[in-house]
Order: structure tokens, then sequence, then C-alpha cells
């Protein structure tokens, strides 16, 4: 789910190898703000934008009872994995056109571990903001780069977790898969961007990365009490 998206991109998130899902963890916290945010509401339109294979939609329906979720992305592999965990599912890009969607036709959308992948993250929250009502609630998570652990590596001259030079091999940063991550942001770069694209009342949370290791995963989860440097970055916020 990308806009602009150079040749080989698409070959790349189409590989069924390439992993479409993150923490159950990530995918818990962030549906239970949603569900708070929706509390007197019923019947809402919740849309899992980037959906990949349907995982964290699973894991967030539970929370989100009584509302409908559709899933959205432009794979047709992680679609056909995602139809066996969402009830509705909806193929869809951000370029050629935009979402098949109407303007103002949803309460809220997940955008989960999408917008690190993004060459265009600007034009795919400005589609984002057009399908939301206004006032709609945006869920949005991404890996954060100043992360407990990054800011040490970089003292050591580690390239950063998540970070990526190559889609083709890990190249002097801790890890063994390839994600294809092209941006990264702070707590504070997050806040500006979501504020400078339309989005109001920005709140941000932290959650913990599933691929830390498991000696450090106290420490990780502690670290969510301050966002700025949690292993992920919850953003709640409002389309104006």
């Amino acid at each position: 789910m990308s806009a602009g998206r150079p040749a080989g991109l698409r070959d790349f998130y189409e590989n069924p190898a390439v992993p479409v899902a993150s923490g159950d963890a990530r995918s818990s916290r962030q549906a239970r703000l949603l569900a708070a945010a929706l509390r007197g509401t019923t019947g809402a339109l919740v849309l899992d934008v980037g959906c990949g294979d349907g995982t964290a939609a699973a894991t967030a329906a539970p929370h989100l009872a009584g509302h409908r979720l559709v899933g959205v992305d432009w794979s047709q592999d992680a679609l056909r994995r995602a139809r066996t965990r969402v009830d509705h599912v909806v193929r869809g890009e951000f370029e050629q056109g935009g979402l098949p969607l109407a303007d103002g036709c949803a309460d809220a959308v997940l955008f989960s571990e999408v917008i690190e992948h993004l060459v265009d993250p600007d034009g795919a929250l400005d589609e984002l903001r057009r399908v939301l009502r206004p006032g709609g609630h945006l869920m949005l998570s991404t890996p954060n780069l100043a992360a407990w652990y990054n800011r040490g590596l970089l003292l050591a001259g580690v390239q950063p977790v998540f970070s990526e030079v190559s889609l083709r091999g890990i190249h002097g940063r801790p890890g063994s898969e390839v994600v294809g991550h092209l941006r990264l942001c702070t707590a504070r770069a997050l806040r500006s961007l979501l504020t400078a694209s339309g989005f109001t009342d920005v709140r941000i949370s932290g959650a913990p990365f599933h691929g830390v290791p498991r000696g450090l995963r106290l420490l990780d989860r502690a670290a969510c009490a301050v966002p700025s440097a949690a292993s992920i970055l919850l953003a709640h916020a409002r389309r104006r």
C-alpha cells in the first residue's frame, strides 16, 4: 500500500516470504485505544488500511464488537490470506486514483505499520483524511527511530533497528528480516506530520516490539511509559 512506488517494490511486497503482520501486543493496545474513542457509538465503519494478512484486524475484532471492520490492501496475496480472518476485505491502493471508497465514509481508520513503507506518506495521509468523516479517528502505528535501544546503537555507530539500506539483505544493523522500511519517525516528527496533514488532537503513546530479545522484553514494556523512547509509536488523531 504505497504512493509512487518505484519498480521493484511491488514485487517485493507480493513475495509471500515478506512479513505482512506485526505483533499482537501493538494490535491489542491500538484496538483498545480505538474502542475507548468509539465508546457510546454503535455500528461504526472501521477501515484497516494496509491490513496485510488480517492478523491485526483479527486481534482487534473482539475489542470492536458492534462495529464493522473492513480490511483494505493492494496486495492480492495479502488479501487472499486476510479473507480467512476478516469478514470484509477490499482491494485498494493510494495511487491509480486512490482508495475505492467514498469521501467521509469511515468513522475510523487503522493504519498499522504502513507509513514506514511509503514513498509518499503525505499523499497517503491526504487520502485517509478524505475517506474519514469530519471528527473521525485515525489510529496510526509505526516503529520509533528514537526507540531506547536505537539511541544506544547510534552512539555505538550501529545502524538503528527498523532502518534499512537495502531490499536484498541486512547491512549494519541487528535483525535477520528485510521488511522494506523507507521512512522512520520520532514521536515529535510524527506529531508534526499528522498536524500538517490536517489532523488534530494528536496523542502519542507507546507499544512494545515483538522482535525484542526475550531478556529485554520487560525493559521494552517499561519504556512504553515514555512514548518518545518506546519501540512502537501509537498515534491517535482526529480529522479536522
